[in-house]
């Protein structure tokens, strides 16, 4: 796959309040204030996705909870909320406290922190779907036996060489010091269901 930069100016914003007694609840509200659509979370005891529907966040612990953890901030290490237009990241920093940062695009004429981007799909694990309540899909992936459950709607079996899932990154573009070109940031920007050629 061919890699092409593309021009996506974009603003970092450091989110202040960050006093979180209950963590759906403040994700829940950061998502709805940024219109943000996906969750995809990371804790000590597994993998969370959710969606943002009616202004409620779905989790996936709620339609299978024997494979996905409830969002709890003593076990939470990160989560990211996420949409085609921006990305708020949720994370603890060294003293065991709460950070957060938006990345968004930029509006017209806005001063922005970059500029250059290139877009990456990444291929998530799952070749066989089974279809949960709410929206969701339990993907297993055979001889690894991971599981997730994903907010999207997935039908048929897949084999290794076609796993449909892809999590897309959009990674921001820098020359440093020496005039080499590196990835600064990167975001979540889309989950998607990728046709299986």
């Amino acid at each position: 796959m061919k890699r092409e930069i593309i021009s996506r100016p974009a603003v970092v914003e450091p989110i202040t309040d960050c006093s979180i007694s209950d963590v759906k609840v403040w994700l829940q509200t950061q998502a709805i204030q940024h219109n943000l659509r996906w969750l995809l979370a990371h804790a000590d005891d597994g993998v969370i996705w959710g969606e943002l529907r009616d202004g409620q966040l779905v989790t996936s612990d709620s339609v299978v909870p024997e494979v996905s953890p409830p969002l709890r901030a003593e076990t939470l290490q990160q989560a990211r909320l996420f949409a085609i237009h921006a990305e708020l990241l949720l994370w603890r920093d060294g003293d065991n406290r709460w950070r957060a940062r938006l990345i968004r695009d930029a509006a017209e004429g806005e001063d922005y922190a970059f500029t250059d981007a290139i877009d990456e799909p990444q291929i998530l694990w799952g070749t066989d779907p089974q279809p949960l309540a709410n929206g969701f899909t339990l993907m297993s992936d055979g001889a690894q036996g991971l599981r997730h459950a994903i907010p999207l709607a997935v039908r048929g079996k897949f084999d290794e060489s076609s796993r449909p899932l892809r999590l897309w990154v959009r990674h921001y573009l820098q020359d440093d010091e020496s005039g080499f070109t590196r990835i600064v940031a990167s975001r979540l920007f889309d989950v998607k269901l990728e046709e299986v050629k």
